[in-house]
């Protein structure tokens, strides 16, 4: 199944913060600028070196939060960033916030919830949390393959050892967890024999051939195959048939909406938050459709 390229820049341009039409110009391989990217990152930075201000659509506050950092760094290991300081300095921030066994907090106290999620607003900032610890150390040890100052971080190496020490007793991860996890353990393996050592385990309790309902979720709400490994030299990759990759690539294909974009299936908590989702998921579905070869 064909999707329309022309179509879903179009909805970007017409739809999408600029931190997304930035970073899908150089995922397009058009005339993108990273440093446009890290530019339009800046506004969601803080002088504390966080990032908030709603870079998660559905966390309004303005305040520095784990999961800003997260996206922060994963829009910094799209555009293979080698040139600024910013992902030394996040690296810095999320030292700051470390729990003692090397672990972050779901999410950090702050004042302003107006239209967050309530997940955001009854997060424990005590104890840490292996889904937002994952997510973070798979997006770092994207850009640790490229910079040493990631790669030689001491938040890293103490992130890396709380997820791998919590995986040794993790027996039924929720469908998110696991998916942050599989991403962390791709991304970790191939400096970290214990992570290469995990891959094939995880990748094993992904549904392959069909959606992994999220349980107390949207009604509907499901993660896919491509959901839980996105690109395609992840090592997760090899243990799924190519055939049932190949399948969740045309039901992404599939899932392009009239107006070009793509819509997420999970409950958004404010009007910006539900049209900037959309701009975000569009922007992952054609980098992970192009990864794919369609």
């Amino acid at each position: 199944m064909g999707w329309d390229l022309g179509a879903a820049r179009s909805f970007v341009a017409t739809h999408a913060r600029v931190i997304d039409r930035r970073r899908l110009s150089v995922v397009l391989g058009d005339d993108g600028d990273s440093a446009a990217v890290v530019a339009a990152l800046d506004g969601y930075r803080n002088p504390d070196g966080g990032y908030g201000w709603a870079l998660e659509p559905d966390l309004r506050s303005q305040s520095s939060q784990p999961v800003g950092a997260m996206h922060a760094l994963e829009a910094l290991a799209d555009i293979r960033d080698v040139f600024t300081p910013r992902p030394r300095e996040i690296c810095d921030w999320l030292a700051e916030h470390a729990l003692p066994d090397g672990g972050l907090p779901f999410g950090l106290p702050h004042a302003d919830s107006e239209g967050e999620a309530p997940h955001w607003r009854d997060a424990d900032a005590s104890v840490s949390s292996l889904q937002m610890t994952a997510q973070l150390a798979a997006q770092a040890h994207r850009l640790a393959a490229l910079r040493p100052d990631v790669a030689d971080h001491p938040w890293l190496a103490d992130a890396t050892e709380y997820c791998l020490s919590a995986l040794e007793e993790l027996r039924e991860p929720n469908p998110y967890e696991l998916m942050f996890v599989l991403r962390f353990l791709d991304a970790a393996a191939g400096v970290n024999p214990r992570a290469a050592e995990l891959v094939d385990a995880y990748a094993g309790r992904v549904i392959s051939d069909g959606p992994t309902l999220v349980t107390g979720g949207a009604d509907g709400e499901a993660l896919h195959l491509l959901d839980f490994t996105p690109y395609a030299d992840a090592p997760s990759r090899a243990v799924f048939r190519p055939a049932a990759v190949v399948r969740d690539l045309e039901r992404l294909a599939g899932r392009q909406q009239p107006d070009g974009g793509w819509t997420v299936d999970y409950q958004t908590f404010s009007p910006a938050a539900a049209l900037e989702w959309r701009g975000y998921a569009t922007v992952q579905a054609i980098r992970t459709l192009r990864n794919g070869g369609l």
